[in-house]
């Protein structure tokens, strides 16, 4: 069974990631959400802490080997930070993992080593179709064969980095089965629409992206003709993503608290009141719920083992929990939670992205 001890080396990085929060996420935070873009300076710093290298072995340029509790422990800490800062240094997961779980030896010593550079550089993932019964196991694009090459068509949605990354994964229905495959920018019949305009997530691009017949050579299916299975890649996605929402969830929880131990109301602090107290107590408890279902799933995936029950309870529990313990920081400031002065009004536009978006992150 799994411990609730982080190691010494998880718990160096998660201070290492939480200090890089604190200092570069957090300050920037309204600004990039009004700007709709994060400061360049901000990227370059959380390339440094060196995530994703981490979890690169030394063959493919990196230094360490991939555990999905150590990206979910990040993952939460980035998301504390800030969830479009979180999913921008998180992109180039969206390629660089999948390739490294499942890709073929030839996409791995092809495509990795410039995942572990010295710059960053943006990944991106179509997984998300534009349509309200959306499914990741029955998706109407389609991939069909043709001449030894693959063709994909089809409409995806809310695709991070579309127009920045060199390389697009996109999953496809080939023959009723979920698979990816690896798009280079530019490619025939891949066309990049207009950014979106959301109701959160501001600072992250997201754009629509069309598929018009879009011929992709066979050596770029990820994993190539023999394998293709990507079920462990869309449990790992609702991992990252559930352990985002506890992040998120932590920082408004965190400050409505500090905000209800200063706030005086007839000469008594407000977090005094039952009413504030209970509503507290309540979102800290689903807080370390959510959590403990990310870790477990989490663990089965370090361990190889079926992780797709867990990886869904823990998404749907945290998608649910971020929102209402967001909402909840908002109503704890009373008006003070409705005006930009205080961040919950954010952080509650962001919460509302766990429960519609899917594939934005990987661990």
């Amino acid at each position: 069974m799994y411990g609730f001890q982080p190691s010494e080396d998880q718990r160096t990085l998660v201070e290492a990631v939480h200090r890089f929060a604190v200092r570069e996420l957090r300050p920037h935070l309204r600004a990039a959400d009004e700007a709709g873009a994060l400061p360049e300076s901000t990227t370059r710093s959380g390339w440094e802490l060196g995530l994703l290298p981490a979890s690169l072995p030394e063959a493919f340029g990196g230094f360490g080997e991939r555990s999905a509790v150590t990206g979910a422990l990040a993952a939460e800490e980035l998301g504390w930070g800030g969830l479009a800062g979180a999913l921008a240094l998180m992109a180039p997961n969206l390629v660089a993992l999948p390739i490294l779980l499942e890709g073929s030896p030839q996409q791995k010593q092809e495509l990795l080593p410039s995942f572990a550079a010295d710059a960053y550089q943006p990944g991106s993932a179509a997984l998300m179709e534009p349509r309200y019964d959306f499914d990741a196991g029955a998706l109407e694009t389609r991939a069909v064969r043709r001449d030894g090459s693959y063709v994909l068509s089809g409409s995806k949605c809310n695709v991070p980095y579309a127009a920045e990354s060199s390389w697009l994964l996109v999953y496809a229905s080939l023959d009723g089965e979920t698979r990816a495959f690896l798009v280079e920018q530019g490619a025939p019949g891949l066309v990049i629409g207009e950014r979106e305009r959301n109701m959160g997530v501001n600072a992250l691009p997201l754009y629509a992206v069309d598929l018009r017949d879009c011929l992709v050579p066979a050596s770029q299916r990820l994993g190539g003709e023999d394998r293709g299975d990507v079920s462990a890649l869309i449990d790992a996605s609702r991992v990252a993503w559930a352990a985002l929402a506890v992040g998120v969830a932590r920082a408004a929880y965190e400050y409505a608290l500090d905000y209800a131990r200063e706030r005086k109301a007839f000469g008594e602090a407000i977090a005094q009141r039952q009413a504030i107290a209970f509503m507290l107590a309540e979102m800290a408890t689903e807080i370390e719920a959510a959590r403990l279902l990310v870790w477990e799933a989490a663990w089965r995936l370090d361990q190889g083992r079926e992780a797709g029950r867990e990886a869904y309870l823990a998404r749907n529990l945290a998608d649910d929990m971020a929102l209402m313990v967001a909402d909840r920081a908002v109503q704890v400031l009373g008006g003070h939670g409705y005006i930009r002065d205080h961040p919950v009004e954010l952080w509650l536009r962001d919460a509302r992205a766990f429960a519609v978006l899917e594939g934005l992150a990987i661990v």
